[in-house]
């Protein structure tokens, strides 16, 4: 049974057609670089102008980004759906709890230190 008859036509990132045209992973390559730099450009756009309502400012970049991180898991990291990609997805989530752990824990370290820790000029009379 042929590769083809496997997967579904659906269950193909955009990046991952098959290999029988001329270069198609390509060009998948060069959509997502385009979609990435013009999200990037969007970016600076949105940061270094006064057209946008200041107050949305912040979120529109936490927007730009996550669509960023989309970009770079459909069109370079190629993940889809598809079951050969579950080691895949299981890595990224994997990936995904450590930083999570790792940043929820230093906040968490540094809230309980600022609340717990005497103010400065308690700590320099201690000094003394």
């Amino acid at each position: 049974m042929s590769d083809q008859h496997l997967h579904h036509p659906m269950d193909l990132a955009p990046g991952d057609e098959e290999e029988v045209r001329i270069g198609p992973r390509l060009l998948g390559y060069f959509i997502g670089f385009g979609l990435a730099i013009l999200l990037t450009v969007t970016s600076f756009f949105i940061a270094g102008t006064s057209l946008v309502w200041q107050p949305s400012i912040p979120v529109a970049l936490v927007v730009l980004a996550i669509a960023q991180m989309g970009v770079h898991l459909v069109f370079f990291i190629h993940i889809t759906t598809d079951p050969d990609n579950t080691n895949n997805i299981l890595a990224l989530a994997f990936g995904l709890l450590i930083v999570f752990l790792v940043v929820g824990g230093s906040l968490w370290i540094m809230a309980n230190l600022n609340q717990n820790m005497p103010p400065m000029d308690q700590i320099m009379q201690m000094q003394r």
